[in-house]
């Protein structure tokens, strides 16, 4: 529900009550002596989602811009006409949906202070470099909650559909400077605490496993980045806190930037690219979310010969982030391929050396080694551990195993074979 305060000009009083005895609603009236051009203040109570139709009512019949509208978020109206009321809108509309005023209000205000942005950004990217490198997920989730990257992503989308070019500038330029700023505060830290030996010597930052699960992207993170703008924008529309949902934002942002930085600094080229894609995707499919989700719930322009511009300028804009994140999914497809071929490939050489070995020998666990690049891993090594009756002698399985990995591998790898006494119960 909504408190609604609105300032009457002189001489519009009796069409803008008019409009309000139309729709039912309960109104207090208020003179003015102040003197100014103003006739009366009106306060009356609405369904949330009945805000925004009931302004342009208002609107058409006199309420002017150069006055003032407040509209603040009420508790409990005790009121058989609201019940009434409520009831009616509840049929026509999402009784959640917030009226668009109130949405480029809130979006405003989600977009804060350069200053303050920037310094959340340093901290939190600073936050998930130190999480990733000590390996500690716990650290890196802390990262994410003070990240203020959601009021960008939401403003810029909101100026698009309301057609107000200067939101939607902020918003952009928001966006690019705090990832930027991301990156370059985790490349610097980075570069601290490896000249400075502040953790253990690492030689590739691809084995600390936090690391490894920002460098290799697929297609699974494209759906985490949709589904965190399309929480986003429900979360926005329907006027509820949007914390718990800038987290998730956060999720899939902060982390691979913090990487992309990481890469930086341990001149590792490759660990940059891979996060760096993944970066890009996902601030894109965010975007794409909440933009589409805005249009698809109605939010125009205040002014009717204002909406073909925005409509042209949101399909122009969907069409650049689709193709955008066309281009880069290229690269998640090769690099979830990857993962699917690697996988069948292990678990082919699994089958394969369970066949070969036989009774009363058993294979008790395969492991595959793949080569030390950070996408498009190849197996190089396959460590065989096998179970024998005790008191037998190792049957030599070594030379036959190596043929059939390197069989299923398609390639020279390297085979070890181990063998462990296993008593028989």
């Amino acid at each position: 529900m909504r408190l609604v305060q609105i300032s009457v000009p002189q001489g519009k009083r009796e069409p803008i009550l008019g409009v309000l005895d139309d729709e039912g609603i309960d109104y207090v009236v208020n003179e003015e002596s102040s003197g100014r051009d103003i006739g009366a203040v009106v306060t009356f109570p609405l369904p949330t989602n009945a805000v925004e139709p009931v302004l342009e009512s208002l609107r058409d019949v006199g309420l002017s811009d150069d006055t003032y509208t407040v509209i603040t978020e009420a508790n409990t109206v005790l009121s058989r006409d609201f019940e009434a009321l409520e009831e009616r809108y509840a049929e026509e509309k999402d009784e959640d949906r917030i009226a668009r005023e109130e949405l480029t209000a809130k979006a405003e205000d989600l977009a804060p202070s350069l200053r303050t942005y920037a310094i959340m950004t340093v901290i939190s990217a600073v936050i998930a470099t130190a999480g990733l490198l000590l390996n500690s997920p716990a650290v890196v989730v802390g990262s994410m909650v003070i990240a203020p990257l959601i009021g960008p992503a939401m403003t810029a989308n909101v100026g698009t559909v309301v057609d107000d070019h200067e939101l939607f500038a902020r918003g952009v330029k928001l966006q690019a400077f705090g990832l930027v700023l991301a990156v370059v505060s985790a490349a610097a830290f980075a570069f601290l605490v490896r000249t400075a030996n502040v953790v253990p010597p690492i030689a590739d930052v691809t084995s600390v496993q936090q690391v490894r699960e920002r460098v290799a992207p697929d297609f699974l993170s494209l759906v985490v980045a949709l589904g965190a703008g399309a929480a986003g924008v429900l979360s926005l529309t329907s006027g509820v806190s949007t914390a718990l949902v800038g987290v998730m934002i956060a999720v899939a942002l902060i982390p691979p930037a913090a990487t992309v930085g990481i890469g930086i600094a341990w001149g590792q080229p490759l660990v940059s690219l891979g996060s760096g894609v993944l970066v890009l995707v996902n601030i894109l499919s965010i975007n794409l979310a909440v933009l589409v989700g805005l249009w698809y719930q109605g939010y125009r322009p205040e002014y009717w010969f204002r909406e073909s511009d925005a409509r042209a300028a949101t399909v122009k804009r969907i069409g650049v982030l689709v193709v955008s994140i066309l281009v880069l999914s290229a690269f998640l497809g090769g690099v979830t391929f990857d993962s699917y071929q690697r996988a069948t490939t292990d678990e082919a050489i699994q089958e394969r050396v369970e066949t070969a070995v036989e009774p009363p020998r058993q294979v008790l666990n395969v492991e595959v080694e793949h080569s030390n690049g950070v996408l498009f891993q190849q197996p190089n090594h396959v460590i065989v551990t096998v179970g024998i009756p005790p008191g037998a002698e190792p049957p030599g399985l070594a030379a036959r195993l190596d043929r059939v990995t390197d069989d299923e591998a398609g390639r020279d790898v390297e085979t070890s074979v181990r063998y462990i006494t296993v008593e028989r119960g």
